[in-house]
């Protein structure tokens, strides 16, 4: 096995991205937390599971998004290490062959995890499994490939808000629950703005591939604009939460995150076509959801 197949495996891997899966994870497992059954292998399993099918979907990605022109079009300089994909094929890391077998495998062994979670432990998850896998594959995949139509942000949202923090809540106490729901569209809102803060080092390179996301159907200075009303729907549903559902006040402990999100908004509202080479607000953007999944977490478990 070469260099180059390790180092591009390392990159479709990319463990700072699968923080977005751990992270909705944690809000499911806290509020299953003290339920009858609560297995500690099972969660384990769960993030093997999620975590095979991340790099399937990062493999695949990549050869869609290298065949639409948009990867080889980033210029250097705006080459940051969230944004303009993982480039094994642009840098010659693996071939396409490679890439697509390492989607293959990858994708079987999440699939055949997902079937041990549905078949052993929890079938009722069965249908959100497939939800998860039909919007993955269709982020960037034909005949949809939602991310070139404005639609990848709500796809981000679902998928890590909502679908795997119930899915995760659902194997372990193999209930439903609207408060895993409710608290976990806020953290799907704060991923989505994540993504959004990646399409702008992106955005010539989108425009002229015709990856229509929603940062270029807008324009960096109006998407920059609307960057502060995803955080605050975020946050003010939230706040709303103790007393729309009877919640305890600890899941307060997500706003921890507010001060990371307006640093965000400062520094992208201020050059929305540079910031990515002076400011670092990407890791911060990442930071924000990472913060209020570990705060609302703790507030759950307080």
């Amino acid at each position: 096995m070469n260099q180059n197949f390790l180092a591009g495996l390392w990159r479709l891997a990319d463990p700072k991205i699968s923080i977005t899966s751990v992270a909705s994870m944690a809000i499911g497992a806290a509020l299953a937390w003290g339920a009858p059954g609560y297995s500690l292998s099972w969660l384990l399993l769960i993030l093997l599971a999620l975590f095979a099918l991340e790099v399937a979907k990062n493999a695949w990605g990549e050869v869609f998004d290298f065949d639409s022109g948009t990867d080889l079009a980033v210029k250097p300089e705006d080459r940051t290490d969230f944004s303009g994909g993982k480039r094994v094929l642009v840098d010659g890391l693996l071939s396409r062959g490679e890439t697509w077998a390492i989607a293959g495998l990858f994708g079987a062994v999440g699939f055949a995890l997902g079937l041990i979670i549905v078949l052993l432990r929890e079938p009722a998850v069965f249908w959100l499994g497939v939800a998860g896998a039909v919007l993955a594959w269709s982020y960037h995949g034909p005949p949809l490939q939602l991310a070139y139509r404005g639609l990848g942000e709500l796809v981000v949202l679902l998928c890590y808000g909502p679908i795997i923090a119930l899915g995760t809540f659902m194997v372990m106490t193999g209930s439903f629950s609207t408060v895993v729901i409710m608290l976990s569209l806020p953290l799907g809102l704060l991923i989505a703005a994540f993504l959004w803060v990646n399409e702008f080092p992106d955005y010539l390179a989108d425009v002229s591939a015709g990856k229509r996301n929603l940062v270029v159907r807008l324009g960096r200075l109006r998407a920059a604009r609307c960057l502060p009303v995803i955080y605050l729907l975020a946050f003010g549903m939230l706040a709303s939460l103790p007393w729309l559902m009877a919640l305890p006040l600890s899941v307060m402990l997500g706003l921890a995150a507010v001060p990371t999100a307006l640093l965000v908004c400062k520094w992208t509202l201020a050059a929305p076509e540079t910031w990515h080479r002076q400011k670092p607000v990407q890791p911060l953007a990442l930071l924000t959801f990472v913060l209020y999944s570990a705060g609302v977490s703790i507030g759950v478990l307080w």
